[in-house]
């Protein structure tokens, strides 16, 4: 009888008034910085092609006319500014899809809707968490190479 419980579907979550104001709330404040971290994106790429044609086009009389090092600084400076924006796109964008599926799921009443919204938090939350766990490792990476570079480093 008690596996018989177990087995049988929910009628469905109804939202409380409250529930769907803090999810409105939310779904509007979600929008907004979503909004905002896309035109930062857009200075963020500004920047990294103005730092890498910096580095490409005038550090190579700076550096005694060495072509090759000031290139090879303005693509890893390109890189470095492209892999930051496209993981800042990542994230701004399932943060954008929560809002507005929210929204949308909001005023229509339409369950599949608020669900695919919770899909995209969902998806948020995790890539946040997987990014958090590589930095850390990163972190912990430097930090036990740290006194051998400075050892090695002592010897030159």
């Amino acid at each position: 009888m008690e596996a018989e419980l177990y087995n049988e579907q929910p009628l469905g979550m109804q939202l409380s008034p409250d529930s769907r104001y803090f999810l409105s709330a939310a779904a509007k404040w979600g929008k907004f910085l979503s909004i905002v971290g896309f035109v930062i994106l857009g200075f963020v790429g500004l920047a990294g092609l103005f730092m890498s044609a910096i580095f490409l086009g005038g550090m190579g009389n700076v550096s005694g006319g060495n072509f090759l090092n000031s290139a090879t600084a303005g693509i890893g400076v390109g890189l470095f500014y492209f892999l930051g924006a496209l993981l800042y796109f990542i994230l701004i964008l399932y943060l954008y899809k929560f809002s507005s599926h929210m929204q949308t799921g909001l005023s229509t009443n339409n369950k599949e809707v608020i669900s695919k919204s919770f899909r995209n938090l969902k998806s948020l939350f995790k890539f946040m968490g997987i990014l958090t766990i590589i930095m850390l490792v990163i972190y912990a990476l430097g930090l036990l190479f740290m006194p051998f570079g400075a050892f090695v480093g002592a010897f030159f």
